[in-house]
């Protein structure tokens, strides 16, 4: 069976896709810990990081520090974190979070609660600096 992931890059769930070609996938986080957290995946389904073939986790890397440059002019912040997690989706991930202090990378931190629209106009904000 598909991961949700995989239906997402199938276009059978709906996301607030930021960026894509053919090998990577990044969409809005819907439970965010910060406006602007963001999703890099790989579109084949591969459920451990690293697993993901070497040339093909370089490439992810580069991909998603594209999008994190997108996100720290969209949503000034100190820096944008990377986390791999994985535990909760078994499709390879890499979380791209803003955040003033580490403080903002805690995951058992309450996530925001946005509504669709205040997804579309984040996204569309990181969009614009891509």
């Amino acid at each position: 069976m598909a991961s949700i992931f995989s239906k997402i890059v199938a276009g059978e769930i709906p996301s607030h896709k930021i960026a894509e070609n053919d090998k990577f996938f990044a969409f809005l986080d819907i439970n965010p810990l910060t406006k602007g957290h963001v999703l890099v995946i790989p579109k084949q389904e591969i459920d451990y990081i690293f697993d993901v073939p070497d040339a093909d986790l370089a490439e992810m890397m580069v991909f998603a520090k594209h999008i994190a440059i997108a996100i720290k002019k969209a949503f000034p912040c100190v820096k944008v974190g990377v986390a791999v997690l994985g535990l909760e989706v078994p499709h390879a991930h890499i979380h791209l979070v803003p955040m003033q202090s580490e403080k903002d990378m805690l995951f058992s931190n309450p996530k925001l609660k946005l509504t669709n629209e205040e997804l579309a106009e984040i996204a569309e904000k990181i969009r614009q600096e891509l």
